[in-house]
């Protein structure tokens, strides 16, 4: 399996979750990209151990993910539509640039800002 990288700044980074009986842990890492008109939030995962070398990430860092594409198939039965899921796990990261922001901050709370009202497609 090939493995791609992409940078961006560091916008939400939340806290580590687990599943199963087996402890399996996830922990996601959203980086924020300029692109033009529209800004792009591309979602990262940090499995397993890979969810503590987050811990020294900061909102607002610029950063350079290594990272692999997953894909996974789902049916609920056999006369049930089928759904395929897509992530990109990351394997590593890269620190290019300290944003002075927060350092893993869990995930606020608060309501989200969407920015102002636009009625157009974002696509």
């Amino acid at each position: 399996m090939s493995e791609a990288t992409v940078t961006g700044q560091v916008h939400l980074i939340e806290p580590t979750k687990s599943f199963g009986q087996k402890g399996f842990r996830k922990r996601t890492v959203v980086l924020e990209q300029a692109n033009g008109r529209f800004t792009n939030y591309l979602p990262f995962e940090f499995i397993a151990d890979s969810c503590d070398m987050v811990d020294n990430l900061g909102v607002g860092d610029t950063i350079k993910v290594t990272y692999r594409l997953t894909g996974r198939k789902w049916q609920r039965d056999e006369q049930s539509e089928v759904k395929f899921f897509l992530s990109a796990e990351a394997t590593e990261y890269e620190l290019i640039k300290a944003g002075g922001g927060a350092k893993s901050a869990p995930a606020s709370a608060d309501e989200a800002d969407f920015g102002p009202e636009d009625d157009s497609a974002p696509f």
